[in-house]
């Protein structure tokens, strides 16, 4: 069983997601389309996952890139308060 928030909403956003690709598959499959159709809406949901993976991904590196800067930051005026309070 998860135990932590960030784990609960992954399994969630994960099931969504499966849910959604499932429920859009049938939808093109029941369509009254043309094959070729449905093969560039195929494309273009693949493309558009791609996209937002992307999206996802470096919105994360950048808040990570800040908190990593956010700490270095935090210890450096640390170590010079220190600095001044041993002199």
């Amino acid at each position: 069983m998860p135990t932590s928030n960030n784990t609960v909403y992954m399994l969630f956003n994960g099931l969504a997601v499966v849910t959604a690709y499932v429920m859009l598959t049938i939808s093109v499959i029941i369509a009254d389309l043309d094959i070729s159709t449905k093969g560039y809406w195929g494309v273009c949901v693949f493309l558009l996952t791609c996209a937002l993976v992307n999206l996802v991904k470096y919105r994360l590196d950048d808040r990570m890139q800040k908190e990593k800067l956010y700490m270095l930051e935090a210890a450096k005026n640390e170590k010079i308060i220190q600095d001044y309070i041993t002199e």
